[in-house]
């Protein structure tokens, strides 16, 4: 009995000891007039927190790694916003603006996700 509950015990702390691996923390920045895609590979489904550090908006748009783009929001300065993302799904954050920003993003979910820059 006593082996069972150690067992167990050992168990509980391995996988609470892997949720913090779940996470990605991020502080990015973004030159003027490109882009930053989170996820532009095949994954799974995955959620971002995303806050506008910067003092210009910015537009956040959902792109299937298919092609496309959908769903666009447009998070102004100082401000945060959670987004779902589909699997297989990137999301495409653009600085439009002649200044460079800064993001910082805090993912969830499958964390296996490409990060690149384009212009």
């Amino acid at each position: 009995m006593k082996k069972i509950s150690l067992l167990i015990i050992f168990i509980s702390l391995f996988f609470t000891s892997c949720i913090p691996f779940r996470t990605l923390n991020s502080t990015t920045y973004i030159k003027p007039k490109e882009s930053f895609l989170l996820g532009n590979n095949t994954h799974g489904k995955f959620s971002v927190k995303v806050t506008n550090t910067s003092v210009t908006p910015i537009t956040i748009w959902k792109c299937p790694i298919d092609g496309g783009k959908h769903s666009p929001l447009t998070l102004n300065p100082s401000t945060t916003i959670k987004v779902k993302v589909e699997k297989n799904t990137a999301l495409k954050i653009e600085n439009d603006s002649e200044e460079q920003i800064s993001i910082q993003l805090k993912v969830s979910g499958d964390i296996g996700l490409s990060m690149g820059y384009q212009k």
